[in-house]
């Protein structure tokens, strides 16, 4: 259980202050440098998937500046594709499924990938993480996206107590307020790389050391 103070308003304005020095999230970074519209967030959020931000940032620069719509992106071959990405990880099954969702947007959708969820859901190599994270930096919609650092976070504080991350999206879509959702997925990626670590947490610098459980922690910094 969380303590009396846990307050998620004071939670997140602390963490946004903590993370201030930091990079932010791949996804946000992009968005912030103009790689905003929802077909490149989501082709960027693949070429991510089991990917460190230094490695995808990069990554996607290179691939967008060789085609950045969905027109050229469907243009080249998933083996130019697979050569422009091969720094990130499962470069070779990526690159089909990006050439096959940009085909799509074309041959469906003049291009211009539309806001909603089941057709994004609906591309092969596309899950809840990177629908919610397009649909919510592209598009403006609230959704929450977990990845391992808003799993393991917000069960650490005991805010939820969840197994997996669907469970715990679900969990925070029942509890979390509606006008934190994009943002912790934001806040709490940089906020896990760099404070609230997996191994050994640096608990004893965080700002919210008097308001966590530290559920499962044994040891921290």
């Amino acid at each position: 259980m969380t303590t009396p103070e846990f307050e998620i308003d004071v939670v997140m304005a602390r963490v946004a202050e903590a993370v201030r020095p930091y990079p932010p999230a791949a996804m946000f970074q992009l968005a912030d440098e103009g790689f905003n519209s929802a077909f490149e967030q989501l082709i960027a959020c693949i070429i991510s998937i089991r990917t460190y931000d230094e490695v995808s940032i990069p990554v996607a620069h290179k691939l967008f500046a060789r085609a950045r719509t969905a027109h050229d992106m469907a243009a080249l071959t998933p083996t130019e594709i697979a050569t422009l990405i091969a720094d990130s990880s499962f470069a070779e099954s990526k690159a089909p499924q990006i050439q096959a969702i940009a085909q799509r947007v074309v041959a469906d959708f003049g291009g211009e990938l539309p806001c909603d969820r089941e057709l994004l859901l609906s591309f092969k190599g596309v899950g809840p993480k990177c629908a919610h994270l397009a649909l919510g930096i592209a598009c403006g919609q609230p959704f929450i996206s977990v990845d391992i650092h808003v799993h393991r976070i917000s069960n650490r504080w005991g805010y939820v107590q969840a197994s997996t991350p669907e469970k715990t999206m679900a969990a925070l879509e029942q509890k979390l307020l509606e006008k934190h959702w994009i943002e912790i997925n934001r806040l709490l990626v940089p906020f896990g790389k760099h404070i609230c670590q997996g191994n050994i947490p640096r608990c004893s610098t965080c700002p919210l050391f008097d308001m966590c459980s530290r559920v499962g922690v044994k040891s921290y910094r």
